[in-house]
């Protein structure tokens, strides 16, 4: 599916055609141009032979039917995207925006594909596109768009930027900016950049460590940002913005679990972030040399997080059967 490629076509129609297209692409959620009735037939069947809509992909599905995961065909590349079926109703797409990544996070499955390519604004949408028409069929929507699937977004900037304005856009998916979030290993020039946006979407930052030492093991990145910076800019975030942001902390079993990093953590981020963020404590996917922190431990974490004033919130369990949760992501499934 070619978006650009659609407007081409168009250019020279009528600028009513473009409405109609999009209409029937976005909001419709058509996956074949014959059944765009409303557009003249040899503009359909043109459409049909230079610009169709149907987009290659294997899906597979969780057991308990909360989440899927989709490894899309983009030509050159595979690339796999997820969506996490919430209990209050909200349908999360979880949207890759590289495929690979060059930040070799030590956890992390896609690190160890290393880097192909960044993925354009238009393969980055079609992901969420994907999963629209797939939601369609029970009469759901698409609520919300996380950038967290393979790939660092903030190494892909300009086209991050360009997919958050095509969903936030009313002509196409209309997803309210506060509904977006972008993680990010840290990429301290990128927060920079993304402070002066204006746009009202949620920033998530990977930790996973309450200082550099530690962080330099699991996160290779953190030897060019160390965490001295790395705070310095979202604290910066937090005073430009006046948004929440939320602190991703993966617990793994003997490495960053314990009480005395709890206590660190929780000294480091009252000190250099104020109030404004949240701790998300994500529980580790098996993926290869490192094991999940027990339930207890991770219990004494957060109590300790708590108990110095920090809201904590924990990140539900979603595709570990199909390998499609935090960390997972390696195209393994086509």
């Amino acid at each position: 599916m070619d978006l650009e490629r659609i407007k081409d076509i168009l250019k020279n129609e009528p600028a009513f055609r473009m409405k109609q297209s999009y209409k029937a692409v976005f909001s419709d959620l058509a996956d074949d141009w014959a059944s765009v009735s409303v557009l003249p037939l040899p503009l359909r069947e043109k459409l049909s032979e230079e610009a169709p809509l149907s987009i290659k992909a294997e899906i597979n599905e969780a057991k308990d039917k909360k989440s899927a995961k989709a490894a899309i065909d983009l030509g050159d590349v595979w690339v796999e995207t997820v969506l996490m079926k919430h209990k209050d109703g909200r349908n999360t797409v979880c949207v890759s925006t590289q495929a690979g990544c060059k930040m070799a996070c030590d956890f992390c499955l896609t690190g160890k594909m290393g880097f192909k390519r960044n993925l354009d604004h238009q393969e980055i949408i079609i992901q969420v596109l994907f999963f629209a028409r797939y939601l369609k069929k029970s009469g759901q929507r698409v609520s919300n768009v996380v950038f967290m699937g393979m790939g660092e977004p903030l190494d892909n900037y300009e086209e991050v930027i360009k997919a958050v304005r095509s969903l936030n856009d009313p002509e196409t998916f209309n997803i309210g900016a506060r509904k977006i979030s972008v993680s990010t290993v840290g990429l301290v020039d990128g927060i920079n950049k993304l402070s002066s946006e204006p746009l009202q979407i949620n920033l998530a930052v990977s930790l996973h460590a309450p200082n550099d030492k530690l962080r330099n093991k699991l996160m290779p990145i953190s030897r060019l940002y160390p965490i001295k910076g790395l705070m310095k800019a979202i604290s910066n975030y937090i005073k430009r913005t006046k948004r929440k942001v939320m602190i991703e902390y993966i617990m793994l079993s003997g490495i960053n679990d314990s009480q005395s990093a709890a206590k660190e953590l929780a000294e480091l981020l009252k000190k250099e972030l104020g109030e404004l963020f949240t701790v998300n404590l994500i529980a580790y996917n098996q993926t290869g040399k490192y094991e999940a922190s027990k339930a207890k431990d991770v219990k004494k974490f957060k109590d300790i997080l708590e108990s110095s004033g920090i809201e904590v919130v924990q990140r539900y369990k979603f595709g570990r059967d199909i390998k499609a949760a935090c960390g997972q992501l390696a195209g393994e499934i086509k």
